[in-house]
Parts: C-alpha cells; structure tokens; sequence
C-alpha cells in the first residue's frame, strides 16, 4: 500500500509535527506499506526522513503552507501526481491556518479525497466541544464563543464526510455520535512516541531535583502557578529543587515566557530550555524528578504525559477534564491538583519530591501505562482501519493486512 500522509512535519513548528515523525517511524517499518509519501507544510530546513532501522521509502512533497488560500488545490494536485493507496489526516481545527478561510479550505481536503474515491482517515486530535475557547485562547468574548462554536460545528460536519474519523479518547466518539449522528468515528488511541524494552532506571541524576513542564506555553498551559508552587515546597522541605521550562510560547500568545523570565527574575533555579529538539527529549525526561501539568483547561490527549509515562516519571496533573479521563481509560496515575490553587499545587509537588518509594511506585504505574499502547501498535490500528475501507471500496481486493 502506498500511503499519503497529511501533516506537519518536523522541522516544521507547525502543532502535530512531532507526532507525525514518529507515526511515520513505524508505518515505514510495516511490511505491507510500500511507500509512505509525505505532503507537508514548506519549510526552510529539509525534512527529517533519516531513520535508523530498515523500512520502505519515504518521499516528501511539500505542498502547502499555514494560512495560504491554496493549499485545497496544491494538496489536491500532490493528490494527483502521487496517486496513493489511502490518504491519512494528522489534523487539528486549525492545521492549516488560525485564519478563518484557510483553516476551513484545508479542513474540506478528507471531502475532496472521498469525492475522488481515494480510502482516507483523518486523525482528529481534539474537537471543539470539549475545549475551552477562554482559556485555549481564543476568545473570552461570549458573542465570539457562540460564533467561534458555528463554525465549529460546520467544520466538524466538513471532517465528518471522510471515510473515517480517528480521536483518541472514547469520550469524544460519544460526543460526535451524540452530536452529529455520525456513525464513521472510532477509537484509535494516541499512543506513545518511544517505549524503551528496558524498564526505565528510576534513579536521578547529583544535583537539584528537577520539576519539569512541556509544551507551548501562555494560554491554558501558565507557568507562573508551577513556578510560585515550588518556592513553597523549597521552604517548607529545604530540599534543592530546580524549575525546567521546556518549550515556547504558544503562536497565539508571543513574548509569553520572556515576560514570566522578567517576573520571576529573582527566582533561583528557574531553567528556560526553548524549542527542544527530538533528540534531545529523551535527556530531559530521563532527568526529571517530576513533570508538571500547569494547565487551566485541555484540548485534548496529552502526548506528553504518554511521553512523561514512557519514560517512568511521576506527574502532577490537575483534576479536570481529558487528563482526568486519561487516567480513568488508559490506567496513568499521579498527583491531582485544583487548577486556581498554587497551595494544591505546592502540596502534590511536594508528595512526591518528599516520598522517593512513592514517586517511583507512579513512574512504574505509568510506564506500564504507556506500553499498553506503543506507536507500532497504533499503527497497525490504522491499517487495520484502512484495509476495511479498502475491502469496502473494492470488494476484491485483497486484504493489505498481512494475517
């Protein structure tokens, strides 16, 4: 099988890339695909494509660009010229833009490949019903919810005439059925980037207690909370312990993190690591005591606490919408916090940097966790979705699927 997938793709900054590198990872290394052929957003640098293990080729078509008007039509013409098998999606609302008209173009391109007969799959990773669009960071203003909230909806019922809709969690089958009436929306879990055949060492490295975060930062993920958080556990417990930044400011909230560096300026062992590269985030985790989720509100599963999991640490999350379910459906555990409370927050960092057996009896609970669903894994499930579709358009085809 030749398979188209759509996608940012590293280095592209554009959100998903990360995943995409490491569905791609895997896919290359199934016997049934014969070509994985990117179409990617343009970027600068060239696209990063050097694997290690052996695998069927992989090609890149730089297509499309956040924002333009066109990339309905430039993605359609990579379409044509590749002619592949199945068509993957690797999307969020706003994939191909956060401009309104750019956003809903490339959101029509799952209704273009079925118009073309082409077995598609788009992989939604959040849907606007479960977000808060205050403190995403879209809109306060209640008029603009509600407009935010029609076109939503329209670009939900766009998405919808794929073949198939993948979301990660099966609260949002529910939602969409419910909704929608839709009845082409299954549950693919998001999985996990890397999991390591050896259990992780739960040892840490001489020196401060690092408490981490990642991600991109300023509109439901804040820093401050987390960072006032530790000042307190460092005075109540005298314990070394160091705060690690990792990431960016969110596109919507540019020169966030320089003014939390302004703020908290006389605040010791504050570390802002910046953008961190793939190869680098195995370290970071591995060196990490604790990773703090600092978050207001979700938007959908977290790849970073599969990530947090993979590699057996201990996380504080707060108690509120898809973490909270994560822990319930896929079996993570941690230190819950009430999200408006730095004093909540203080007392779950503090559990677990004061009680070693207990932070790494969690970091074991989440390993196990995170193996249960590895990206190889994941990606047989999305063959397995496209040899139906297939099976379906084609009666005679033959399975893709090796038995």
């Amino acid at each position: 099988m030749k398979l188209a997938i759509v996608t940012a793709y590293p280095p592209s900054k554009v959100t998903l890339n990360e995943y995409a590198y490491h569905l791609v990872k895997h896919f290359r290394q199934k016997d049934q695909v014969t070509e994985v052929v990117l179409l990617t957003d343009k970027t600068e640098g060239a696209k990063d494509i050097d694997f290690v293990k052996n695998g069927c080729r992989v090609s890149v078509k730089e297509c499309w660009e956040f924002n333009s008007y066109k990339n309905l039509f430039t993605v359609n013409k990579a379409l044509n010229q590749t002619k592949p098998d199945a068509v993957l999606f690797n999307l969020q609302f706003m994939k191909f833009g956060d401009k309104k008209v750019p956003a809903a173009l490339g959101l029509m391109l799952p209704l273009v490949c079925r118009l073309k007969k082409i077995p598609n799959i788009v992989l939604l990773h959040n849907i606007l019903e479960e977000v808060d669009l205050g403190k995403a960071g879209f809109t306060s203003n209640k008029l603009l919810q509600n407009v935010y909230n029609f076109i939503g909806t329209s670009l939900t019922k766009l998405i919808l005439k794929a073949d198939t809709v993948a979301v990660t969690m099966h609260k949002y089958v529910d939602v969409l059925n419910n909704k929608y009436k839709s009845t082409n929306v299954v549950q693919i879990p998001h999985g996990t980037f890397e999991v390591t055949e050896e259990q992780p060492e739960y040892t840490l490295p001489d020196g401060p207690l690092q408490i981490m975060t990642f991600g991109k930062f300023g509109t439901y993920k804040k820093v401050e909370a987390m960072i006032e958080a530790v000042v307190k556990v460092r005075e109540k417990t005298g314990l070394d312990l160091e705060v690690v930044v990792a990431g960016t400011d969110n596109p919507n909230v540019p020169g966030y993190l320089e003014g939390v560096k302004q703020k908290y300026s006389h605040v010791p062992q504050v570390r802002y690591t910046g953008y961190v590269e793939e190869e680098e985030v195995p370290t970071l985790f591995k060196e990490s005591a604790v990773v703090v989720f600092p978050y207001t509100s979700t938007t959908g599963s977290s790849g970073v606490l599969h990530q947090a999991g993979s590699y057996g640490k201990a996380v504080v999350m707060p108690d509120l919408g898809d973490l909270a379910l994560l822990v319930q459906d896929e079996g993570y555990q941690g230190e819950f916090f009430e999200p408006t409370s730095i004093d909540s927050l203080a007392n779950a960092i503090e559990a677990i940097v004061t009680n070693e057996d207990y932070r790494i009896s969690l970091g074991k609970a989440n390993y196990k966790a995170a193996t249960a669903y590895p990206m190889q894994k994941i990606a047989d499930m999305y063959l397995e979705q496209f040899d139906k579709l297939i099976k379906k358009k084609n009666p005679q085809t033959n399975t893709v699927i090796n038995a």
